[in-house]
């Protein structure tokens, strides 16, 4: 397979704007050209998950499972978490979800693939200095794998390279997908003003507002409020 201009673009994009903002709408462009109906970037510590990116493409959102209630401890049941800890710095894997679902607790598998209506995911584990991170592909429906293995390892160099070379950011990571307005908002929900009171702040109607919620929520795969709240970390 021969990589398309946009595609080659794409990535000279995401090359060039490693480490600085704007490089979240480059990476999700890139990744848009893969047909996935949703990526999600996790990173992993003893402990603790959090996302740094959360991308939704399908035309109904997948709802709070993908992220909030796998933060929400379920992480610790996913096979890839263990092994992204135990990796080598500098090392990457490239895992399908088939080939891990056995290891899966049934709950676990029902929660995030079948109830969500994704045929399943392929995961880039990228380990670096510091950073232990999960790249994952997920696929609507009875999609296939169609993406060659070089593009998605490509991508998770891409996407490690970025968080392990970024600064601490202003906001929380996973807003960075959104327009300045659609982050306003989420910021403003997340500061815990009702829609009335960040309407005036940004001069705006309040029914903007809810379209701008609306709009942001769509793109991060969530449905809720808490759901902001624990893609966020907060």
């Amino acid at each position: 397979m021969h990589a398309s201009a946009e595609l080659l673009d794409a990535i000279d994009t995401c090359l060039a704007r490693q480490g600085q903002a704007g490089w979240a709408e480059a990476f999700v462009d890139l990744v848009a050209q893969t047909g996935a109906a949703q990526v999600m970037v996790f990173s992993y510590a003893p402990n603790a998950a959090a996302c740094l990116l959360s991308r939704n493409f399908r035309a109904r959102a997948l709802g709070k499972t993908l992220g909030a209630e796998y933060l929400c401890g379920w992480y610790r049941h996913d096979p890839l978490f263990s092994v992204a800890l135990e990796m080598a710095p500098g090392t990457l894997q490239r895992i399908d979800s088939s080939d891990i679902a056995n290891a899966m607790p049934a709950e676990y598998r029902a929660r995030f693939f079948e109830r969500p209506g994704l045929s399943g995911k392929t995961t880039i584990l990228a380990a670096g200095a510091a950073l232990r991170l999960a790249v994952n592909f997920y696929r609507a429906g009875d999609a296939a794998p169609s993406v060659p293995g070089a593009l998605e390892t490509i991508m998770g160099r891409l996407a490690l390279a970025h968080f392990e070379g970024q600064g601490a950011p202003a906001y929380p990571a996973p807003l960075e997908v959104l327009s300045e307005r659609e982050r306003a908002v989420c910021l403003g929900i997340l500061s815990g003003r009702k829609a009335e009171a960040i309407a005036a702040e940004l001069g705006v109607a309040t029914s903007t507002i809810v379209t701008y919620r609306a709009r942001a929520y769509h793109k991060l795969g969530i449905s809720s409020r808490g759901s902001l709240f624990a893609l966020c970390g907060k």
